[in-house]
């Protein structure tokens, strides 16, 4: 649904309206889509449960909906989205229990594997999560393929009962400068060169998009020339 404002109503009653809080996301959970690793296993808290679509479970099956490291020194959490986006948010849920061992934990997203992704820049860090609680942590459109949670310099647990990620696809921007022969007038016909340009690359059905960053114009010194032999103008765009 396409939409600027988002209400919540009670129609046909006479009552108080109390919310606690009201999240609006515009694309789907990332993190669904991609693949985790993490430093090391306790016991069946996998890590691929902190991405489950299951922010709580119940009790004695937290086992099944939470991931989670032993104990050790350095312990990290690392989600592979598969492809380069621009990462708006992220959302942690902690663990409702005596493992509440997310809140300090430092967020950091981007390309790199070096050190299993933890030398990334740091988008947030989870500093006063409390058990059970879940937050949502800004990253400003950092671009990343790489979301890791690590706790540096500590020797402890990391335990995640659910991760989110919400961002766009990453867009690339490529310049080219293109040089054709042209009788007509290339500036004129610039929208159809470019509709003829994506047919011709295969681009139709594609999120790849072709822009102008300047229209295309003669070239005087070759103009003058082609004039004189007749022939056609070259143009630049």
């Amino acid at each position: 649904m396409q939409g600027r404002y988002v209400n919540v109503i009670r129609s046909g009653y006479t009552s108080l309206l109390s919310l606690c809080e009201v999240e609006v996301y515009g694309t789907e959970n990332l993190a669904v889509k991609g693949t985790v690793a993490q430093s090391s296993i306790r016991s069946t808290w996998f890590s691929q449960n902190a991405i489950d679509g299951v922010r709580y479970g119940s009790e004695p099956d937290t086992g099944s909906y939470c991931s989670a490291t032993t104990s050790q020194s350095d312990p990290w959490w690392r989600l592979d989205l598969l492809d380069y986006y621009d990462i708006n948010t992220v959302i942690i849920t902690a663990y409702n229990g005596y493992l509440n061992a997310a809140s300090g934990a430092e967020i950091r997203v981007g390309n790199s594997l070096d050190n299993n992704g933890n030398n990334n820049p740091t988008c947030a860090v989870t500093s006063g999560l409390l058990a059970g609680q879940t937050i949502s942590y800004s990253c400003h459109g950092m671009e990343g393929r790489y979301v890791n949670l690590v706790m540096t310099g500590r020797t402890s647990y990391l335990v995640l009962c659910e991760v989110e990620v919400y961002g766009a696809v990453h867009k690339k921007r490529t310049f080219l400068r293109l040089k054709f022969s042209s009788s007509g007038d290339v500036a004129a016909e610039s929208d159809q060169i470019l509709q003829q340009l994506q047919s011709a690359l295969g681009l139709k059905n594609s999120d790849v998009e072709l822009s102008w960053t300047q229209l295309p114009k003669k070239e005087e010194e070759q103009e003058e020339k082609q004039e004189e032999d007749g022939g056609e103008y070259t143009h630049f765009i």
